[in-house]
């Protein structure tokens, strides 16, 4: 097709990686990898090292092959997967990665003209500002960092990639000569320098940016004809071949150099092995610190881009300066002003080896956030990922955990910062752009799954003991915008201990319109219930009349796994019809073995949330531990935080003591939150009326929970649940078997 006939095929995506992998650690640092820790030592850094490039590599290519890649490599993946807000942040720390390389590899590259200024501080004399002058690196950095962009950005990624093909043929022939070479005769003379004392995690340090180029193909991702075939293939393959060649030059290196010399970092142990080693291998040098510059350059402009292009920056003028491309290609521009600008603050800096570290501790970052994804993407098991190529769970897993663990064995210090860092970034970024998808994305399949575990592996197990009972309540109510009465008892029965469901009612008959005026209410209850940061699970119910509603209602399925045990319904007393609904069909009701709650409601509702009272009689008892227990998970949601709880105890004189020592007994068995001071025995004559000892005690309370039972309700009806007036809210609760209070 016309749109890409300018478009690259999986070569350039492995020259692009390998050509960074073998890079200037290779040529700089890997002889001192040898000198300090060993054969083994570097072997063991190679296998470290790539035990966390392979999985990455694998990661991103199963991401990748999920779905089209556009511009902006890894950062489109991270953020299509993650969301934007914790792509951009991912992002930003991908870019200084690649911005701050583009400084560490022009560093290096100064580093093979070291021969060069030895020969002519040998033979020539120079003034003393010349002299300091050369002696610096940035003297040849500095121009060597604007010719390269200037390269890149007036011809664009296809000249850049085209010169990488030339810098591969030198790589390539540098390598040769050096596998060709001989082992460094040593005089008796000759002074061989001492092995610095090292910790291998320092040196993985250093050399683990030699790996990091594996991600440098995905930056071309919008300027490949086929992605999702190019970046797996490309990136697996320079993956492995770069490993290989490592070992192999690990090898190479111990056998050939004492290692004195190998630890010596002023001068190139490989170009005394090298055939022709003295020119050819700095020549390697220059090609390959070259070719990871001109990858870095290519890529880091790009990944900004990319950022701008979604608004992730909180200035929109920002977004749209940097987001802004020239010509056909639509090249970065400014972006590429960004990256010159950073890269040139660290060329500034001259550290080699500490531009290193903090390299590696961004990389670390974004390889373990790519197996991050890989692996939730394995464990959510969405329907719609299916990636052409496919990892496994446990080796995304793996990789991202040595990610992470790296980085402190690395440089705690430098990954603390990394870390502060980045969660700085985050939140700034889901500040200014709270409407886009943030972390919570992430764990939305994962959730979806051991929510599934957990309801699956509850429900096979054993009922639970009455001794371990927590409510798993339903509430049904067709009041829910009348009063929230009912509302607030839900959520604080589920705040901690419980569970709860909440159902509203709706009258009529099911159809396409009711349906969607159920959607637009449930959807008004669940911003309700997201107010008052409820864990409430809210739904609706379309019947022609309540009792339809109840029989449906007893046999849902609980969101804790458990049955549900506890059904709860109002009423206002102020509204006779609504509590003879309820009566009417307690039959239904009792056939489902709930434990039953019927909220009485007035217009003192709640009061404030000080006082709840629980009144416990002689016929009444079984209900006794059901009522305290319930007095005990309502008293522990903050609303309640100053609240007490006060248990009245009516019984006749004769049976008051041995009452007064069972309660004692209940209260220091169950370790309530209520004392003996907070229990009051009242001694109940036969002719009183129980309700107006009620009325009497607990005229400032703010919710009163007493029992009733069905035979009661049998006896004298919605009798039962009148004359309270003046109260407040009252729970009459009738226990469907007895609880034990552990």
């Amino acid at each position: 097709m016309p749109e890409n006939q300018n478009k690259f095929g999986t070569t350039p995506v492995f020259f692009t990686a390998i050509s960074t992998i073998l890079g200037a650690i290779l040529f700089l640092r890997f002889g001192f990898s040898v000198g300090t820790v060993g054969l083994g030592g570097t072997i063991l850094i190679v296998i470290i090292g790539h035990a966390v490039t392979i999985p990455t590599a694998m990661a991103l290519s199963e991401i990748a092959t999920n779905f089209k890649v556009e511009g902006g490599g890894a950062y489109y993946i991270i953020s299509r997967s993650f969301g934007l807000v914790i792509g951009a942040t991912i992002g930003i720390a991908l870019y200084l990665s690649q911005a701050i390389s583009v400084a560490f590899y022009i560093i290096a590259f100064t580093e093979a003209f070291n021969p060069v200024f030895d020969w002519l501080f040998a033979h020539y004399d120079f003034v003393p500002w010349a002299d300091w002058l050369l002696r610096q690196s940035q003297t040849i950095a500095i121009p060597a960092l604007f010719l390269l962009t200037s390269i890149v950005l007036t011809k664009g990624a296809k000249l850049g990639l085209q010169t990488l093909y030339w810098v591969v043929a030198i790589l390539t022939v540098s390598l040769i000569a050096f596998f060709a070479g001989k082992p460094i005769e040593i005089s008796p003379a000759t002074v061989i320098p001492e092995v610095p004392e090292v910790s291998m995690f320092t040196v993985f340090a250093i050399i683990f940016p030699a790996f990091t180029g594996i991600i440098a193909g995905l930056g071309l991702s919008g300027d490949l004809k086929d992605p999702g075939k190019s970046i797996p293939l490309g990136t697996l393959t320079a993956t492995i071949f770069g490993m290989v060649i490592y070992i192999l030059i690990a090898i190479k290196l111990y056998f050939a150099a004492p290692a004195g010399i190998l630890a010596d970092t002023h001068d190139l142990a490989m170009a005394k092995i090298a055939i022709q080693g003295e020119w050819l291998i700095p020549l390697g040098l220059a090609a390959a610190t070259i070719s990871s510059a001109i990858g870095s350059i290519l890529v880091a402009p790009r990944t900004l881009q990319a950022m701008a292009k979604d608004n992730v920056f909180p200035v929109g003028g920002v977004n749209k300066l940097l987001a802004s491309g020239r010509g056909k290609s639509d090249e970065p521009f400014n972006a590429y002003v960004i990256t010159v600008v950073i890269a040139l603050f660290f060329i500034l800096l001259g550290k080699l080896d500490a531009v290193a570290e903090i390299i590696s501790m961004f990389f670390m970052v974004t390889y373990g956030s790519l197996c991050l994804i890989s692996f939730m993407q394995h464990f959510a098991a969405d329907p719609s990922y299916r990636p052409r190529f496919k990892s496994k769970w446990y080796i995304s897993l793996f990789g991202a955990v040595s990610c992470f663990g790296l980085m402190f064995f690395m440089n705690s210090g430098y990954a603390f910062v990394s870390i502060f860092v980045i969660l700085g970034i985050y939140f700034s970024l889901n500040f200014v752009n709270s409407d886009k998808k943030n972390i919570a994305v992430i764990f939305q399949g994962v959730m979806y799954q051991l929510s599934r575990k957990i309801h699956v592996f509850l429900q096979k197990a054993e009922k639970e003991d009455n001794k371990s009972w927590r409510p798993s309540a339903v509430f049904l109510s067709s009041n829910t915008f009348k009063r929230l009465d009912a509302f607030n008892l839900n959520r604080w029965i589920a705040y901690k201990y419980g569970f709860g469901t909440y159902i509203h009612h709706i009258d009529g008959y099911l159809s396409k319109r009711t349906n969607q005026d159920a959607r637009k209410i449930k959807d008004r209850i669940i911003k309700m219930a997201r107010a008052t940061k409820s864990e409430v699970y809210i739904d609706t119910l379309i019947n022609t009349n309540f009792e339809s509603s109840i029989s449906q209602v007893v046999q849902l399925p609980s969101i804790s796994g458990t049955e549900n045990n506890l059904l709860i319904f109002d009423h206002s007393r102020d509204n006779p019809e609504e509590i003879e609904t309820i009566v009417e069909n307690f039959k239904l009701i009792q056939a489902a073995n709930f434990d039953i709650g019927i909220l009485s409601t007035s217009e003192m509702q709640y009061g404030l949330l000080r006082q709840i009272h629980v009144w416990l009689t002689p016929k009444d008892y079984e209900n006794a531990n059901l009522m305290i227990l319930l007095a005990y998970v309502i008293s522990a949601h903050p609303d309640w935080k100053d609240g007490v709880i006060k248990v009245f105890s009516v019984f006749p004189n004769d049976n008051l003591g041995k009452e007064k020592e069972k309660m004692r007994n209940l209260i220091s068995a169950g370790q309530l939150p209520i004392s003996m001071n907070n229990v009051e025995f009242i001694n109940r004559d036969e002719s009183q009326d129980s309700k107006s000892i009620i009325k009497k005690y607990s005229a400032e309370a703010d919710l009163i929970i007493a029992g009733f039972l069905s035979e009661a309700l049998k006896k004298f009806g919605t009798d039962v649940f009148a004359g309270y007036e003046g109260l407040c809210n009252i729970l009459f609760v009738n226990t469907e078997e007895g609880k034990r209070i552990k």
